[in-house]
């Protein structure tokens, strides 16, 4: 099997993953299936296109554009968003309803797409089964062992949960993709202090979103030191779009 780790996305830290690229979007077709098995998509066509519309502007700053990506959006009320190996990105229609801005929306975006990019989700993996497992995943050999590893995802589980250095680098890259797509960067900040004020008075709300994405005031303060050191907040808080997407989540049922 070839041993590529992050090392094609200019992002590796030199963590240990087993997984190739065309590996990973061969497993990412597999898990695509058995996730959306668990999890109700809407059938919103305009809202479907508007998010994928913003989650390819994002992409196209990425050391990934070229590969193709996909983002669903799940009918469900809880605050979430996830990422799932072989560029598939999933946001919730509550993230969508409290979003004050697409800005706030491209933030977790983002967030979500430098976790595909940085491979986070295939390292946990090659860490959870090791080599010798992996290897037969992206051929279809363990199509028990995918099933287990999108039900985990779905529910929050173990290979769900990334480490903070993890989420920190997804926070530092997203920041620098949103810049690079024009969205005003501040946006993931805001959204993230909106957050932490959620889990204070909404918990359940949130509990998924925190239970596989840790979020402390120190993460906050240093999306903003990484604003700054990219020459500020600039760029767009909104667009035409995003009003109308917004209204189309608060009214799926």
């Amino acid at each position: 099997m070839t041993l590529t780790g992050c090392a094609t996305t200019g992002i590796n830290r030199g963590d240990f993953n087993v997984v190739s690229l065309q590996e990973e979007w061969q497993l990412g077709a597999q898990l695509e299936a058995d996730v959306n098995r668990q999890v109700r998509l809407t059938n919103d066509a305009a809202l479907n296109a508007y998010v994928n519309e913003l989650g390819q502007r994002l992409v196209r700053q990425t050391e990934l554009a070229n590969m193709p990506w996909k983002f669903h959006v799940v009918v469900d009320p809880a605050i979430n968003a996830f990422n799932i190996p072989g560029g598939h990105v999933y946001v919730n229609t509550g993230l969508l309803a409290k979003s004050d801005n697409a800005a706030e929306l491209a933030g977790v975006l983002a967030h979500e797409i430098t976790h595909g990019v940085s491979r986070h989700g295939t390292e946990r993996i090659s860490k959870q089964y090791g080599l010798s497992s992996v290897a037969g995943f992206a051929l279809g050999r363990n199509p028990g062992v995918v099933r287990q590893i999108a039900a985990q995802i779905v529910a929050g589980g173990a290979i769900a949960k990334f480490s903070r250095s993890d989420e920190r680098e997804a926070d530092r890259y997203g920041v620098r993709y949103m810049t690079g797509a024009g969205f005003n960067a501040n946006g993931m900040a805001t959204m993230f202090e909106k957050l932490m004020g959620e889990r204070r008075s909404r918990p359940n709300g949130v509990a998924k979103f925190f239970s596989t994405h840790p979020l402390t005031e120190d993460r906050i303060t240093a999306v903003r030191a990484e604003i700054r050191s990219q020459g500020g907040a600039r760029g767009t808080l909104n667009d035409a779009g995003f009003a109308r997407a917004k209204a189309r989540a608060q009214s799926v049922r």
